[in-house]
């Protein structure tokens, strides 16, 4: 009879040592540094809230309205500047920037549901910055505006009026433009004029004369006004040239409200160059698409090479204000580069009103068209 194997002793094993448990400090500690993260990629990929601080959209947004910003529907533009602090835009302090460009990465744009459309009001990084030329494009002074062209299109103003592609663009329902209100020499009824929200009122050099941004509704209520002797619109003439326009070339006589016509550059078009078309596409070249620009006398040379012709590699926008003759936009800076565009806006959560101290119920959770 064969005997059975023989086992070995299984010794009984020590208990594991006892889970440290955390501490709650250490446990809020997690949970903070878990939902700061959540935020940033939230604010990152999703959506992000800004405030308006001037304005140049009025009425259709008020100083003091907290908008929200949906990144989806254009694609969510990746940092260009990672090294930089969240929730602090350019600057700590006035010397101190909140950003580092020893790392830059270059522009990349997740996809998005939706193309720009006409009329799209669009969160934007300024082309023209106003503090330093060479800062960073996602670092540059954040603009709202309304998309007034798209690229390829043709644009144009008469009278005030927006033309794409030869079609007439209606005005926005609360977009405003100034007007010459001209009373009997009597005062402009104060109450009338805090009921219909108008608190700029500039006196011209002539009694009873005043420059008012007034919208079309509001401009035809005033004109029944016993003192009011006449609303009419303060528009400069057709032909007249305003130096300030984009593009600084003297002779084509645009000013703000007759402008162009004007072709908006597109991904993969070819733009002629000469003398003249060069202030029209020298931002372009140089400074959106990082492109060595030298002229020798009458002849252009693109990194090096002679060139009579330039194809754009990316797609270019025209963006005016709502606020037609206060709004510092495409008339003046000329084109929006698709990498500048951050979202668009598409809710106003909350409005506070700065100078009477009080909310705006009525603007609060409204869609913005």
């Amino acid at each position: 009879m064969t005997e059975p194997p023989i086992q070995p002793v299984q010794e009984p094993l020590p208990d594991a040592a006892p889970k440290k448990k955390k501490t709650l400090a250490r446990e809020w500690g997690e949970a903070i540094l878990f939902a700061f993260i959540a935020v940033l990629l939230f604010r990152c990929l999703f959506f992000e809230a800004f405030t308006i601080p001037s304005a140049s959209m009025e009425k259709t947004l008020l100083e003091g309205d907290y908008i929200m910003v949906s990144k989806l529907h254009y694609g969510a533009r990746l940092p260009i500047t990672p090294l930089s602090i969240p929730f602090f835009h350019q600057r700590l302090t006035d010397k101190i920037h909140s950003y580092l460009d020893w790392i830059a990465f270059p522009y990349l744009r997740l996809p998005g549901f939706s193309e720009v459309k006409l009329n799209d009001v669009i969160v934007f990084n300024c082309p023209s910055e106003p503090l330093e030329k060479d800062m960073p494009v996602d670092q540059r002074t954040y603009f709202i505006k309304r998309c007034m062209g798209r690229s390829g299109d043709t644009f144009e103003i008469k009278n005030g009026d927006v033309f794409v592609n030869g079609k007439l663009i209606p005005m926005p329902e609360e977009s405003e433009s100034e007007y010459v209100v001209r009373t009997d020499s009597s005062a402009l009824d104060s109450a009338g004029l805090e009921k219909m929200q108008i608190r700029e009122v500039n006196f011209t050099h002539v009694k009873g004369h005043f420059l008012m941004q007034l919208t079309k509704k509001t401009a035809d209520s005033i004109r029944h006004w016993k003192n009011v002797v006449s609303v009419t619109l303060n528009s400069p003439k057709k032909g007249q040239w305003d130096d300030a326009m984009f593009p600084p070339i003297k002779g084509i006589n645009w000013n703000v409200d007759n402008y162009g016509p004007l072709v908006i550059p597109k991904r993969g078009m070819v733009l002629n160059l000469c003398p003249d078309s060069m202030l029209l596409y020298e931002k372009i070249i140089t400074e959106y698409e990082h492109n060595r620009l030298e002229r020798k006398h009458d002849s252009i040379f693109i990194n090096g090479t002679y060139a009579t012709s330039y194809k754009c590699k990316m797609n270019y926008y025209f963006m005016m204000g709502d606020n037609r003759h206060t709004s510092w936009d495409s008339r003046y800076w000329g084109f929006v580069p698709e990498d500048h565009l951050v979202g668009k806006a598409i809710l106003i959560l909350t409005s506070i009103d700065r100078i009477n101290k009080h909310w705006r119920w009525n603007r609060v959770m409204t869609w913005i068209n």
